[in-house]
């Protein structure tokens, strides 16, 4: 097989070659990258599967072996999941301090601006209702593996070290969502027991699945309406938006 990349780098004549490693292997990663650099004399690294247990050790004992710079890190398997390599955020995961710079940088290339000052407004006039949170659901979705992003921040990476977190928990919520009628996702108060029949069976869930999403509903809308009465509403979700107000 080395003789097979020698030979395809002597033809293509690449402007740049990547060594990618498996980030969970350890010391074998190691010793990998230094035997193909020796061959190929490669540019740069990039390290794979930084969702799981691993938080990037082998980064720093790939970059004194071989003594190439690591340019990219991937959390999935999809080109949305490549990141570029930042020392010292990779330094913060190592010492479990996580890396809020990088969730941020994540939820403003997902979340759209004008959608997310529209979505401000409707949540300090207490108008949030069940269109608006299965928008912010398909945004969130995007941002990538849950764990991946919980473990970014600061105190969250050891308690989320042996936590299985499933990617498709969403999946129920939506689907009770989207077997309502859009009548019934902009005013939930006329889900009588009949209609929470009717959802349940179309979502494939059961009716206390449904009574429990819109008590969770109902309690977020209480703490909203709480919230901007104290004054508080404008500071927190302005927080919580990336791009402002």
């Amino acid at each position: 097989m080395m003789n097979e990349i020698a030979n395809l780098k002597e033809a293509l004549k690449p402007a740049e070659t990547l060594f990618v490693v498996d980030a969970m292997t350890g010391q074998d990663a190691v010793n990998t990258a230094k035997a193909f650099n020796e061959r190929l004399d490669f540019n740069g690294v990039v390290l794979t599967k930084m969702d799981g247990d691993t938080r990037g050790g082998a980064a720093l004992s790939i970059r004194r072996v071989v003594e190439k710079p690591i340019k990219f890190i991937s959390s999935g398997e999809k080109m949305e999941a490549i990141d570029r390599f930042y020392p010292d955020r990779m330094a913060g995961r190592i010492l479990g301090m996580g890396d809020v710079v990088s969730l941020v940088e994540k939820a403003q290339q997902t979340f759209d601006q004008d959608e997310a000052r529209r979505l401000n407004a409707k949540m300090r006039k207490n108008q949030f209702d069940f269109n608006d949170f299965l928008n912010q659901l398909q945004q969130i979705k995007k941002m990538g593996n849950m764990k991946d992003m919980l473990s970014m921040i600061p105190g969250m990476g050891k308690a989320m070290k042996d936590v299985d977190i499933d990617d498709n928990a969403f999946k129920p919520v939506e689907a009770i969502i989207r077997s309502m009628t859009m009548e019934e996702r902009e005013n939930p108060e006329k889900l009588n027991a009949s209609r929470k029949t009717r959802i349940a069976k179309g979502s494939g869930t059961s009716i206390q699945q449904v009574n429990q999403l819109l008590k969770q509903f109902e309690d977020m809308k209480k703490m909203m309406k709480t919230m901007n009465k104290m004054g508080g509403g404008k500071r927190a979700l302005g927080a919580l938006n990336p791009f402002g107000r």
